[in-house]
């Protein structure tokens, strides 16, 4: 009986990884080009011990803590604990979100496409299919593993030892497992591929949170998230290697449940039940921007409740950044005061970078949410009325750049609550506007990229998440790398002034306004000429 719902797995595998031919090495390639590139970086970057060990005090600070994880190996930080600490968190998330995309992609998605449907209508077992997508991920993430170690040990750095490499590349592979497990268990859970993708991000956004929490304030919260899990291997220092195999052994447990549920459920229904729909919808619904809200309302409300938490999980750090410059010699060194601001100001240049960046997400996931309905299908009914292409597209991108705004502000929002009150001396709610709203120009140019791959060719619509990717690592780690200045001015995010310690420079804003309109202007264009898929 059992064999029965497995039969024809393996050939399911190989179907799997001949859809994925393409897509699987350009995750693994880009997940070990960035390992390496990050490892010769530190390699060399700081010319003496005394440098590292400023570093290592830097590292020490709350903010830090809460964005990096809790520090270790700061008492000897050579060049092995200094890439585990600072990267192999950042690095485990974008593991995570790769095997979030894949899994969904094999499961949910092509439920909803009828894929599912059709094979099963060939002698193949009730669990074939999420079993295949189980192992090829499985082996997908054991292959990073090894690529991880192997590349890091062959680079011949003196603190980074094949144990430790070894460590560190099974620590992402047990973190691509365990998303992988969430995944497979929420796409049981969730009637479509919007739902899986919403909480396993989710999911994601949480572990990540109540790690940064548990890190600064109670370290025994930091255990309850997978990637507080991650972070207590200590890789280049003690080894540990205990919290690889509790985050497999969960993993384990989750992916069962998964297909036990799974063989209970019936194809195309989720154990999280749909309401019914009204009998005769709103006036409000027949619009393409009202639908477009309706269609995504659970993710704008779960991103927008997100958004905020992440401003007060990063405010609720600064009240001690002052004291812990003021106690620290080396830091005082490190980041001399600027007449007229406080070090927490300068701090909270970074930490707006970092934030605007994170906003950025949602709304390129509401516009790229076209795309898909394009690649279904759904596009045709609504064309067909007396809704012209650029209506359908101007809607999409004014929920973009409205649901842009507002989770911005949220953010900043968060930020100033939590800031404010942990704050002997606060910064004012209108100072945190202001150096959070000027990333807006950058914003609308993400959302410009979107418009123009969508109306030129929705295939690069990846683009749009390469060159925010690219941003996040060039703005946020530039400085630390000291990576030349071309390389964060090839990003919108590079050419923000940072407020309050530089002055507000209109022109810069306006060239990237312009850039932003142009970017625009190329989408609708493109998309009211080329053909409509479906």
């Amino acid at each position: 009986m059992w064999r029965q719902r497995f039969s024809n797995t393996g050939s399911l595998i190989f179907f799997i990884l001949k859809r994925d031919k393409i897509r699987i090495p350009i995750w693994l390639i880009s997940i070990t080009l960035m390992t390496i590139l990050t490892a010769t970086s530190f390699a060399g970057l700081y010319a003496n011990d005394q440098e590292r060990q400023a570093m290592a005090e830097t590292m020490k600070n709350p903010a830090m803590t809460a964005m990096v994880g809790k520090g270790y190996g700061l008492e000897n930080y050579t060049e092995g604990p200094m890439m585990a600490h600072q990267m192999l968190l950042f690095t485990a998330i974008v593991v995570a979100i790769m095997s979030i995309m894949l899994v969904t992609g094999h499961t949910r998605n092509d439920e909803e496409e009828g894929r599912v449907e059709l094979i099963r209508s060939l002698p193949v077992g009730r669990l074939s299919t999420v079993t295949a997508t189980l192992v090829v991920m499985i082996a997908t993430n054991a292959l990073l593993t090894i690529l991880i170690a192997v590349s890091l040990f062959s680079l011949g750095i003196e603190s980074i030892d094949l144990s430790g490499s070894f460590l560190y590349g099974a620590a992402l592979g047990a973190t691509g497992i365990f998303f992988t497990g969430i995944t497979l268990l929420l796409a049981q859970l969730s009637s479509n591929s919007r739902g899986t993708i919403g909480l396993s991000f989710t999911v994601l956004a949480f572990s990540y949170l109540i790690r940064a929490v548990g890190d600064v304030s109670n370290e025994a919260l930091s255990w309850i998230s997978p990637l507080g899990w991650i972070l207590g291997t200590e890789v280049y220092v003690n080894n540990y290697w205990w919290p690889v195999f509790l985050t497999i052994g969960s993993s384990i447990f989750i992916a069962m449940t998964a297909l036990y549920l799974h063989a209970m459920r019936d194809l195309g229904s989720g154990f999280i039940p749909t309401k019914p729909g009204k009998r005769h919808a709103s006036r409000f619904l027949s619009s393409p921007f009202g639908l477009a809200f309706r269609l995504q309302r659970t993710g704008i409300i779960a991103w927008a409740i997100g958004m905020f938490i992440l401003g007060v999980s990063y405010g609720s750090v600064l009240g001690d950044l002052e004291s812990f410059f003021a106690s620290n010699e080396m830091m005082a060194e490190m980041l001399p005061p600027v007449e007229g601001y406080t070090l927490t100001e300068q701090f909270m240049t970074m930490l707006m970078a970092i934030i605007s960046m994170l906003c950025t997400v949602p709304p390129i996931m509401f516009l790229l949410k076209l795309k898909g309905e394009e690649k279904r299908g759904q596009l045709e009914p609504i064309l067909s009325k007396s809704v012209s292409r650029s209506k359908l597209l101007g809607s999409y991108m004014l929920l973009s750049l409205i649901f842009g705004f507002i989770m911005l502000t949220l953010a900043i929002l968060g930020l100033w609550v939590a800031a404010d009150s942990v704050m002997d001396e606060p910064i004012s709610l209108q100072s945190f506007l202001k150096a959070g709203l000027v990333y807006l120009p950058a914003l609308w140019i993400m959302t410009g990229i979107g418009v123009a791959t969508i109306g030129i060719k929705p295939n690069l619509t990846g683009l749009t998440w390469l060159v925010l990717g690219y941003s996040f690592f060039v703005v946020y780690l530039g400085s630390m790398l000291k990576l030349p200045e071309w390389m964060a001015n090839l990003s919108p995010y590079g050419h923000i002034p940072q407020i309050p310690v530089e002055e507000v420079s209109y022109l810069t804003l306006a060239i990237l306004i312009f850039i932003a309109i142009a970017l625009t202007l190329v989408g609708f264009i493109g998309f009211r000429n080329r053909d409509i898929a479906g």
